[in-house]
């Protein structure tokens, strides 16, 4: 029996619809094939993963949940989104459940069992979906501002400036949504390569299915040191992971996982009263990194006196500390390679501190991607939020939306130009008559790339408590090629 011919067109959409994370682009051959130029579909399913908040008593997390509104990429479909709170082995009662795009919702938990959270949004909620926890603990050696946005599950993480020296407790979460077991295995690399273990500690760590496993980084190795890189990688299974950190006199935050590896890296939102900057950067292929380092601030990009360039050997763990170069003028940081033919791949962070002697407080911030054309930060507070873009080439427009509050309020849309090689930081707009927390989108107009980080400062007993959280492109479409190609044949 003859069938109607398929198109290329039709089958990438459908493949699209069912994975929700499917690239697909136009075959370069001739030959029955009309190549025409990608279009932008939004995806049908999202997945996201936070990590157990905080391991304190007196500890209170926020959890927040928003699918952007509007925007050429929102589904037309209904959908319905929910995170599910991760125990030990079983799935609970989700925490939230959105209703429709543009309107977050947001939840509270208290105390050291609040655990892990993992959930899925499908159909119109997909689209951008974006989570975030942030928990705040008064007192104690953990106390402080930890901030993460909730990440998908994959299958490789890079986290330099994680640590295992006497002054830090660091603990690596992994968090596994499936209903198999996930197995991972964990790399240190110090200043002279990796650390090597007697006792295979690190490789082959089970995940069981539907929880959250912290691992001390100390207990991986004999020998402490202050920066380290962690590669995490998992033989079966996919997982969220997030390093939190604990450093005694100075502070708690998370530390999220670095943009892939890349030649160019862009590490945006460094506060412009940062008292202590410190870079920790991997190359992460066969070839040493020679790294140029700019700040790019208000005016356009600076070398730092001193740290003009970065030298990173091949698998090893190279430092530059960079005190308080924003010196008032909030920045971000962009790496480059010294020489445009060689471009190693590496993977960078920054470890931000605030305040002086006992008022300190720290935060990471690691090299991320550009905003592309939507990103989303989850969480934010009617004060005490900063919004840093950087343009690293070319000038750039971009759209700031403020959503609806979670509990009332209108919401707000300003644009803002970011001049090229420079930082703007601004205070975002807020939604008026603002209940509750609400949502900050930003989308990139012309120009650019725009790389995008939120401060949210909640400062008390003179501790300028603070927390970071970069913004990725949210993915919310995938790229589906207008190319016919008659593939009845595969019908028989």
């Amino acid at each position: 029996m003859k069938r109607a011919p398929l198109t290329l067109a039709a089958v990438a959409a459908a493949l699209a619809a069912v994975t929700g994370i499917a690239s697909f682009t136009a075959p370069g051959e001739s030959g029955g094939t009309s190549a025409k130029a990608a279009v932008r579909m939004p995806v049908e399913r999202s997945a996201l993963l936070c990590p157990a908040p905080s391991g304190s008593d007196v500890a209170e997390t926020a959890y927040t949940s928003v699918t952007p509104a509007g925007g050429s990429g929102q589904a037309s479909a209904g959908g319905r989104s929910s995170a599910q709170l991760l125990t030990a082995g079983k799935t609970v009662k989700p925490l939230l459940t959105l209703k429709e795009p543009g309107k977050p919702v947001a939840a509270k938990a208290s105390g050291a069992e609040a655990p892990a959270l993992a959930g899925a949004a499908e159909g119109a909620l997909a689209p951008g979906w974006a989570a975030q926890q942030t928990t705040v603990v008064p007192v104690g050696s953990a106390r402080g501002v930890l901030g993460v946005g909730c990440s998908a599950p994959d299958t490789d993480f890079w986290f330099p400036g994680a640590s295992t020296a006497k002054t830090r407790q660091d603990y690596l979460h992994v968090t596994n949504p499936d209903d198999s077991t996930a197995v991972v295995d964990i790399e240190l690399y110090g200043p002279d390569g990796r650390l090597k273990s007697d006792s295979g500690a690190g490789e082959g760590i089970p995940v069981p299915a539907k929880s959250s496993v912290p691992v001390l980084l100390s207990t991986l190795t004999t020998t402490p040191f202050a920066d380290l890189t962690v590669h995490v990688t998992t033989r079966t299974g996919r997982v969220g992971a997030a390093v939190q950190v604990l450093e005694d006199g100075v502070g708690a935050d998370w530390l999220p996982a670095s943009a892939d590896p890349s030649g160019a890296l862009v590490l945006p939102g460094i506060p412009a009263d940062a008292t202590s900057v410190r870079l920790v950067a991997f190359a992460t292929g066969d070839d040493d990194a020679d790294l140029t380092v700019k700040l790019a601030g208000p005016g356009g990009s600076i070398s730092p006196a001193g740290h003009e360039q970065l030298h990173v050997k091949s698998g090893m763990t190279a430092v530059a500390d960079l005190k308080d170069l924003t010196r008032g003028e909030a920045g971000s940081l962009v790496l480059a390679p010294a020489d445009a033919g060689h471009a190693a791949p590496v993977v960078a962070a920054l470890r931000v501190v605030r305040g002086t002697v006992e008022k300190q407080e720290l935060a990471f911030v690691p090299a991320t991607g550009p905003v592309g054309d939507r990103a989303t930060a989850a969480d934010n507070r009617a004060a005490g939020g900063t919004l840093s873009l950087t343009a690293p080439g070319a000038e750039a427009v971009v759209k700031v939306t403020a959503s609806a509050g979670t509990q009332a309020g209108e919401p707000a849309t300003k644009t803002y130009t970011v001049k090229a090689g420079a930082t703007l930081a601004v205070q975002p707009p807020v939604p008026a008559g603002l209940k509750g927390s609400y949502a900050l989108t930003v989308e990139t107009v012309s120009g650019g790339p725009v790389h995008a980080a939120r401060t949210l400062a909640l400062p008390a007993d003179g501790i300028p408590m603070f927390t970071v959280q970069t913004l990725p492109d949210d993915r919310g479409t995938v790229a589906v090629p207008e190319a016919e190609q008659d593939l009845s044949v595969l019908g028989g």
